[in-house]
């Protein structure tokens, strides 16, 4: 079906404003992804995946201004030994960046490897060629032809030391795009963190290959600038008892659209994807997620808990394709939202497609106001209504964060949230 005129002129006033990179071993898939972009056209309100957010200042040719933003906070997980890598409004930092080298791992940045031969040529755009299948997703190819940087991580063992991919912004104006490649090798393992605002528009895609019996742990933790806007893609593909855990906290922010999209191939994989989003007055928040179960004896688990107030909005659009050979499915999905006034809204897009008969798959998705019942409990005890709001917000969201494995890091989040909250009091 040929595309509306309006959705050709609005993505090629997109690709006009950007410039393709040129030279090295993703040429061939840039050109690909630019192909499918025009085939696809940018998306639009009118498209089943983009009908609760509006993605027209995420698609448009000039990046909306965002003012910057000082918090007065370090990185969330400044406390942790970690390898740091710097980016600022998109431009790696190396005077900020640690050395990029590590024991049992290689990390080279995108715009500097131009070996024909490199490992990084076999998934540069491969997982988020196959996410483009049942569902459409332009932004992640967008991305893929015109992200002139990034990371590409190779993990051969057990690392020790989280790498942890730091965010600035510093430009009222800036438009970032970045593309990373993680490639865990059998029996290896790595933790990879994120953090900070990035920049006034930023689009990210992270391709993430987790081979037989590798673990792969990831932890975000996005904000505060209240005005930024970010589209961020996690492609991930997962070998025989492998295991991939992500989990994402956002706080303020006008827009942010997060997906993560998982194809389960290997036998007694297990994928735990969730996150958590505090949000507030202009603040609207979308997270989409699509895993693909196409093998046998494999567990998932989406937990996505949002807080909203003051008008926000939350978005949550989950589903768990189960393919007819993947028997003995464990699927698990909720999706909660915690209104703290009557002008804010969470809309939900549950789903499950089940073509095996041997499986156990659930979802769930509630929306609802503070329980009165323990909100009475802890006044009639002495706690004053605002810190007793805030004790039985974080018992809410305690199931998403729960789904950190490093205790440290669980920690941190929290605390980032208590800070949300405290600053509100009063």
């Amino acid at each position: 079906m040929a595309l509306p005129q309006l959705k050709i002129d609005a993505t090629e006033a997109r690709i006009a404003a950007l410039e393709l990179p040129q030279g090295g071993w993703a040429d061939a898939a840039r050109r690909d992804a630019l192909e499918r972009v025009r085939a696809m056209g940018l998306p639009g309100t009118r498209d089943e995946y983009w009908k609760y957010t509006d993605p027209r200042s995420l698609v448009q040719a000039d990046a909306p201004t965002a003012s910057l933003f000082d918090g007065g906070e370090g990185p969330i997980f400044g406390a942790i030994d970690a390898l740091k890598i710097v980016f600022t409004d998109g431009v790696f930092d190396a005077a900020e960046s640690d050395d990029l080298s590590g024991e049992n791992l290689t990390i080279e940045r995108l715009a500097e490897s131009t070996a024909d031969l490199h490992w990084a040529r076999d998934l540069y755009g491969v997982l988020e060629n196959n996410g483009q299948t049942p569902v459409q997703r332009p932004l992640a190819a967008l991305n893929t032809a015109f992200a002139n940087d990034g990371v590409l991580i190779h993990v051969t063992g057990k690392v020790e030391k989280p790498i942890y991919l730091i965010y600035h912004h510093r430009s009222e104006n800036s438009d970032a795009m970045l593309h990373h490649l993680v490639k865990v090798e059998q029996g290896a393992s790595v933790t990879l963190l994120e953090s900070g605002p990035a920049a006034a528009r930023f689009n990210t895609c992270m391709e993430v290959d987790v081979a037989d019996g590798a673990e792969f742990h990831h932890v975000r933790a996005q904000g505060r600038d209240h005005e930024r806007r970010a589209a961020t893609h996690v492609f991930g593909r997962l070998g025989t008892e492998s295991v991939f855990k992500s989990f994402t906290l956002t706080v303020n922010g006008v827009l942010t659209r997060n997906e993560v999209v998982l194809e389960l191939t290997g036998d007694d994989a297990t994928a735990h994807v969730a996150g958590a989003c505090v949000g507030d007055g202009e603040f609207h928040h979308d997270d989409t997620v699509f895993i693909t179960h196409d093998a046998v004896n494999c567990e998932s688990r989406q937990v996505f808990k949002k807080v909203l107030r003051n008008g926000a909005t939350g978005v949550f659009q989950g589903k768990i394709l189960v393919k007819p050979d993947a028997q003995k499915t464990d699927g698990y999905q909720i999706s909660q939202s915690l209104l703290l006034d009557g002008d804010s809204q969470f809309l939900a897009k549950p789903e499950l497609e089940i073509y095996a008969d041997d499986v156990a798959c659930s979802h769930g998705s509630t929306s609802g106001a503070i329980d009165e019942e323990a909100l009475f409990y802890l006044r009639s005890r002495g706690v004053p209504a605002d810190i007793a709001t805030n004790l039985l917000t974080l018992a809410f969201l305690a199931e998403a964060v729960d789904e950190i494995d490093d205790e440290a890091l669980g920690e941190a989040i929290v605390n980032r949230i208590e800070g949300w909250l405290d600053r509100r009091i009063g």
